[in-house]
């Protein structure tokens, strides 16, 4: 009985977001989390000290959420703290939306260039207007990548050690580096604290998700162009994920990418600069499918563990 109260919201929250995906007409946590961010960034980012005010706000948060997860979870009878919990892996996780999100671009661009331009500017942040065939695959599959590393793989590993409350605090994490982590004029300091917490907690789980690719893959030898290229990158973290995916594809990512109108160089993640087919993008589908089927089993397994 104790191992089923540990492991029937793992396995009930992850077949939710297999069947259903993310469920954009109910209310979700991750919007009340961005809500959260903007309320204190609003009234806190401006005058002096921002980037020690950004750092209270961020590690504020964070800890909120778990202490608050953490404490009404404990004070919930079983039957309703497992349900509870179920839903929350299930808000949690993004792994068949990220899939659906890749898939329709491809689709997409059987219809048209420009209907392929559209639907990957839903889940990437560089100016899609000029992309190419080739750059708009390369930018789905970039993000297929990385995305199973903060959607799927990160939230998973926090789950395994803390619970839900660590998966919701990884969560809360994430959105802050989405929302203020960028390097502009206007978040440099104040998000600051926040992008390196967020390079903290995706360490671990970016350099598992490449192992999990390259061993989804088949193949042990894509290990050498994970240690290569991954470092690469300048995210200490993405390159990682990109570098395993690049190499099972035997592919080359990054080079200029424009965002709001300036463009930024990336270094290149792998050998071969070839263009994508659409059977790339059902290739990277099935490594990324692999990849969280063994991580929901790692996790159950550090569940009864812990």
């Amino acid at each position: 009985m104790e191992y089923v109260v540990a492991l029937l919201p793992l396995f009930g929250g992850w077949f939710l977001d297999l069947i259903f995906g993310d469920p954009v007409r109910l209310p979700h946590p991750i919007v009340g989390f961005g809500k959260m961010i903007s309320f204190f960034e609003y009234r806190f980012n401006r005058g002096a000290h921002r980037r020690l005010k950004g750092g209270i706000v961020a590690v504020g948060l964070i800890v909120v959420v778990f202490c608050a997860a953490f404490f009404l979870l404990n004070a919930m009878p079983v039957a309703l703290r497992v349900a509870v919990e179920v839903v929350g892996v299930f808000y949690c996780l993004a792994g068949t939306t990220l899939i659906r999100e890749v898939t329709g671009v491809a689709r997409a661009l059987d219809v048209s260039l420009e209907a392929g331009r559209r639907q990957v500017a839903r889940i990437v942040g560089r100016d899609t207007e000029s992309l190419s065939d080739r750059e708009v695959r390369a930018a789905a599959l970039e993000t297929l990548a990385e995305n199973l590393s903060d959607g799927v793989i990160a939230p998973l590993f926090w789950y395994g050690i803390l619970g839900l409350p660590g998966m919701l605090a990884y969560k809360m994490v994430n959105t802050l580096d989405s929302m203020i982590g960028y390097r502009n004029e206007r978040y440099r300091e104040f998000g600051c604290v926040a992008a390196r917490i967020d390079d903290v907690a995706n360490y671990i789980p970016a350099r598992l998700t490449a192992l999990l690719m390259v061993i989804s893959s088949g193949s042990l030898r894509h290990f050498r162009n994970v240690l290569k290229y991954g470092p690469a990158h300048a995210s200490p973290n993405s390159g990682f994920p990109e570098a395993a995916l690049a190499s099972v594809l035997d592919c080359r990512f990054g080079g200029p990418h424009d965002y709001f109108g300036e463009e930024v160089v990336k270094p290149y993640i792998g050998d071969n600069p070839r263009d994508f087919s659409s059977e790339d993008m059902v290739t990277g589908v099935k490594i990324n499918r692999r990849s969280e089927l063994i991580m929901v089993f790692l996790t159950a397994l550090m569940r009864m563990i812990i």
